[in-house]
């Protein structure tokens, strides 16, 4: 898995590449720990080039999503393919997150 970050007004936008699984997930959490650290509170996660999501995986991303509200932040989600977006829909993550096509779309939400 790789991670590249930008600032984008005054979120942080995270393009991630390859799978989320069990042996990855420990790296995206580190990278969530240093934005709560840095009192970051607009985070989008851009799925574009993700290939596969595991439940180690969903996870971490429900952690953050709850570590973010606690500090009244939000986790956006971006630029789903099809086959990761159906995991979401199959276990009711859809409701859970905030996903939108485009980064632009999501930005504007803030």
């Amino acid at each position: 898995m790789k991670i590249s970050e930008e600032m984008e007004k005054d979120a942080v936008v995270c393009a991630i590449e390859g799978e989320i699984n069990i042996t990855t997930s420990p790296e995206l959490r580190k990278l969530f720990d240093k934005f709560i650290r840095s009192n970051i509170k607009k985070v989008i996660i851009d799925f574009k080039n993700v290939s596969y999501i595991d439940s180690s995986g969903l996870a971490t991303l429900i952690e953050m999503l709850q570590r973010l509200k606690k500090i009244e932040g939000s986790l956006k989600l971006v630029s789903m393919p099809q086959k990761i977006k159906n995991i979401f829909e199959i276990t009711k993550l859809d409701k859970l997150f905030e996903i939108f096509e485009t980064k632009e779309e999501a930005l504007k939400t803030f």
